[in-house]
């Protein structure tokens, strides 16, 4: 499975990066908006995780920019930014989930897995309602 860490705090990025792939993730790293955006239109992501304060834009900008786009990969906001409506902000700009900083790793291995599961699950019934479809 392959994850994009959007960050800009490198101790956070070097011990996501050592969990993540203990986790057995592939994991491609920036601190820029501008270099996500790119990386998400060469590279198919199992999953996104994403910071809102970047040094050159906004997480949720951009997360909001990916689904105007049509992208629907999973992304998880991870920030510092945990008021309630804040969190709804998240949700509104397309953000399949919202973890605020400080956070326990394992919480947030198990919100990537349980969100590439569902994706998985809800690309199959699609690719099978083709086949169905086709077969009527």
């Amino acid at each position: 499975m392959k994850l994009l860490l959007v960050e800009d705090n490198p101790l956070l990025v070097a011990e996501l990066e050592k969990q993540l792939k203990q986790a057995g993730y592939i994991t491609d790293v920036t601190d820029k908006a501008l270099e996500a955006d790119y990386l998400m239109k060469e590279t198919t992501y199992d999953c996104v995780i994403l910071d809102i304060g970047l040094p050159d834009g906004n997480g949720l900008s951009l997360v909001s920019q990916w689904r105007e786009r049509g992208v629907n990969t999973p992304v998880i906001m991870l920030t510092a930014r945990s008021q309630w409506h804040e969190k709804v902000e998240g949700f509104n700009a397309g953000a399949d989930d919202y973890l605020g900083k400080p956070f326990h790793a394992q919480e947030l291995l198990a919100r990537i897995q349980a969100l590439i599961h569902r994706s998985m699950a809800e690309r199959i019934l699609h690719q099978n309602n083709y086949v169905m479809v086709a077969l009527t």
